[in-house]
């Protein structure tokens, strides 16, 4: 009897512990559940933008880049953020990208409606409207960060390389020209579009010369930069992998 007694209250045991079990693996389950439900309803506030430095934007684009990559991107309520940025935008920060398709700003960056500007023209260089275009974003609706996005093979940069003439595309491609130039002089062999390495090396140069020239042309800019007020930064985007290599 003894025995038999010694055996139900190990049962009982092994049963609480096995509902136990099942109870904290059904609360992980739900826990999971609703994060992964949980949408983004609000945009960027005023405050929110103000109080993030410009360190902080830059830290998150690359979290959101990082989760792009790993294709864990933020689940948003688009209805929502379109509804509530109809009375106004405050975003963190603005990219001068290339115009290919294939490098999609927002998406690549985990960022959403009111989240960001995008300027794009092809080969990410700077004129006078892009200028006034981030003189708006930063000094009139707050953005914190500039950034100067090129990407692996581009097609301007290729172009820029074998010196083609063709419509306004000629004039567009000057621009470009002293990256290839720099790449030359660094790599000490003629410029071709074949050559992926030369090429990659003209994208890189070509970010860092129309970062210069930004703080360089626009006094207005310069004078956010010098105060702390905001940062520039530049990448190249992987069309292979999504990531940005960021660049020193």
């Amino acid at each position: 009897m003894q025995k038999f007694f010694y055996f139900v209250n190990n049962l009982k045991c092994l049963l609480m512990k096995y509902l136990i079990f099942i109870f904290s693996i059904g609360l992980l389950i739900s826990c999971q559940t609703n994060t992964m439900t949980t949408k983004r309803q609000t945009a960027l506030s005023a405050a929110e933008q103000q109080a993030s430095s410009p360190q902080q934007v830059f830290e998150e684009l690359q979290a959101g880049n990082a989760r792009y990559v790993n294709g864990t991107p933020h689940s948003v309520d688009a209805a929502s953020l379109r509804s509530d940025t109809v009375g106004g935008q405050h975003p963190k920060a603005v990219v001068l990208s290339c115009i290919d398709s294939r490098v999609p700003v927002e998406m690549l960056f985990d960022q959403h409606i009111g989240d960001i500007f995008v300027a794009r023209v092809a080969g990410n260089f700077e004129n006078n409207d892009i200028l006034g275009s981030m003189e708006y974003a930063c000094a009139v609706a707050g953005s914190k960060l500039i950034v100067v996005l090129g990407h692996a093979g581009c097609g301007a940069v290729k172009a820029a390389c074998d010196r083609v003439e063709l419509g306004h595309i000629t004039e567009l491609l000057s621009s470009i020209q002293p990256a290839v130039d720099k790449a030359q002089s660094m790599m000490q062999r003629a410029p071709s579009s074949k050559d992926a390495a030369f090429v990659n090396t003209a994208v890189a140069e070509n970010v860092r010369l129309t970062m210069a020239r930004i703080l360089d042309k626009s006094s207005l800019l310069h004078e956010l930069y010098a105060a702390g007020s905001i940062q520039i930064v530049g990448g190249v985007y992987q069309l292979d992998s999504g990531e940005v290599t960021w660049l020193d």
